[in-house]
Parts: structure tokens; sequence; C-alpha cells
């Protein structure tokens, strides 16, 4: 049976949504220095265990920041989160407190923390994880350099 015009008009303005977890990640860049030392422990301890990352004048790294939502794709948009979307929370909640400065002294929500890549993601995952309001955080991922990194699944994390 031929199909109208009619049905033919609407089915090519039907819109077939998949169902699917799927993950999506940006990637983002800033420059900061930092020093790990303990405090409550020995200069001596600090210099055994950090090393030249225990150096009084701090050193620094071209940081890549790499966050993942999961969720399923909205069946009007396509979209688990718009991109440009979270690009905006990472450079609101990350990359302008921390970009080119030190992390030791110059961002408030790591007053305290050993400025370790492990607590940096966790710390980043903290600042981020409420302003995200589609799918839910999966992921964030620090490089401290190409080879040197650390990820951080959440809090509920095995």
């Amino acid at each position: 049976m031929p199909r109208t015009r009619r049905a033919s008009a609407a089915s090519s303005k039907s819109v077939r949504p998949l169902q699917g977890t799927v993950f999506v990640t940006r990637q983002v860049h800033f420059n900061a220095a930092h020093r790990l030392h303990n405090p409550t422990k020995s200069a001596k301890w600090n210099r055994d265990m950090y090393g030249l990352c225990n150096n009084d004048a701090g050193h620094g790294h071209n940081y890549v920041l790499e966050v993942t939502v999961r969720g399923q794709p909205d069946p009007v948009t396509g979209y688990l989160i718009d991109l440009g979307v979270l690009k905006d929370i990472l450079e609101r909640t990350v990359v302008q407190p921390c970009d080119h400065r030190n992390l030791n002294h110059q961002v408030p929500f790591l007053k305290g923390v050993i400025p370790s890549t492990e607590n940096l993601v966790i710390a980043f995952w903290q600042q981020i994880e409420p302003h995200i309001t589609n799918g839910r955080l999966d992921c964030v991922r620090l490089y401290e350099t190409p080879r040197n990194f650390a990820e951080y699944r959440g809090p509920d994390a095995r």
C-alpha cells in the first residue's frame, strides 16, 4: 500500500529516542603551583616522603582535568549534558579558582589539604558535583603530567 504525502511528512518529522547509558567527557586545562608538605610531620619526614615536591617555593604543573558525566540522553535534544554548560561549570568551579594560583595558599576550598593529585580529584569532585543537574558525575581525572594522573569516581565507588 503506497504511503500518502501526509504519512510521509509526519514520519519525516518524528524523532526516535534511543535508550542507553552514555558517558560524556570534557577536558579543561589550568596551570598551578603546589607544595607537598604535611605540617604535622618533621622537615626531615617531609623531605624524605615528598623529595623535590617538598621544595619550600613549591613547583608547578600544567594540569589537564577530565570530567565525565553519565546518564541517558534527553529524547528531545539528544544530549546527556550540553558540553558548553559542562565547560562553564568546570571553568567556574575549578579553573578560575585554581589557574595560575598556589594551591596551598590561594584556593579557599583547598585550605588545609595536602594538594596531591589524589586529594585534588576528591576536592574537585566536591566542587563540581552539586552543579551537575543532567546526568550524574561519573569520574574526575586529573593529569599532573602526561604520565601521572589520578581519578575519583565518587564516594560510593568500589
